[in-house]
């Protein structure tokens, strides 16, 4: 019996499959579906698998972060804030990190936190329908955690674009951008995720995972030091009035009057 309520584990042919699965809630992420992937993802690079791949149940791949959760963070404690980035850095840091191959097969939207999850793993192949977007901005939050990651695929134009706009793109324009690897139907969608694994099972496990720990040791010192300021910034930004402002406008479905802007006397 699976140890995970969120997630899905499955191994076949070499290869470990994990599923979002919080389908009624496009899978947003609550603090417990971040605890399980991390997880998930931990027992996936010590078994013998060679190739994961990471996908979500229904209609949506991750919609970010659970409506629920986020409207109790403004009256969480400035520990359980910080605890809160901390896990988010962790489970991102783990995709990339990874040991093995991961495929992400991104059969909907990927919003927000959800959009780190689908573009941080090796490949993303993507239905034509999918969104992608960092729209934290426009509830008052920081997209903190997931700008390293961004400046390191896109470059800082394109990360001060998506980042600042909290605009969603489609997948080709995704695939332009470099995000997105593959754009395929959603009824091949996890045929060619597959076949893509067993492609790469026919290579080296030890030269690729060499290959991968080369990168992320370009990486590690300058990472450590950003994702170190970015769940600083992440943690802070959780106790400011235009983030309370921000969640309550989006809760309730109307215009932030956001407390930043109003003329000091």
């Amino acid at each position: 019996m699976s140890r995970f309520q969120y997630i899905l584990a499955e191994t076949s042919n070499g290869v470990r499959t994990l599923t979002l699965n919080r389908p009624e809630k496009r899978n947003a992420l609550s603090p417990e579906l971040i605890e399980e992937l991390t997880g998930a993802l931990d027992d996936a690079a010590e078994c013998s698998c060679g190739v994961v791949i990471l996908t979500g149940a229904g209609a949506a791949f991750c919609s970010g972060l659970d409506l629920d959760h986020l409207a109790t963070i403004s009256a969480r404690t400035p520990e359980e804030n910080r605890r809160d980035s901390e896990n988010v850095a962790r489970v991102l840091r783990t995709l990339y990190d990874f040991p093995k191959p991961v495929i992400a097969a991104v059969n909907g939207p990927a919003i927000a936190g959800g959009m780190g999850l689908a573009t941080i793993p090796d490949f993303t192949l993507a239905v034509p329908e999918a969104k992608f977007g960092y729209t934290e901005v426009r509830i008052g939050f920081v997209p903190a955690i997931v700008a390293s990651f961004l400046l390191r695929q896109v470059g800082e134009k394109h990360t001060r674009d998506l980042l600042l706009t909290g605009r969603l793109i489609k997948a080709q324009e995704a695939l332009a951008l470099g995000l997105v690897t593959q754009i395929v139907s959603e009824d091949q969608l996890m045929c060619t995720a597959k076949a893509l694994a067993q492609s790469l099972l026919q290579n080296s496990p030890q030269a690729m995972q060499c290959v991968k720990k080369l990168l992320a040791k370009h990486a590690r010192r300058r990472l450590d030091e950003e994702l170190a300021d970015a769940i600083d910034a992440n943690a802070q930004q959780r106790s400011t009035e235009d983030f309370k402002e921000g969640v309550q406008a989006f809760l309730h479905k109307r215009r932030a009057d956001w407390p930043s802007m109003k003329v000091k006397v």
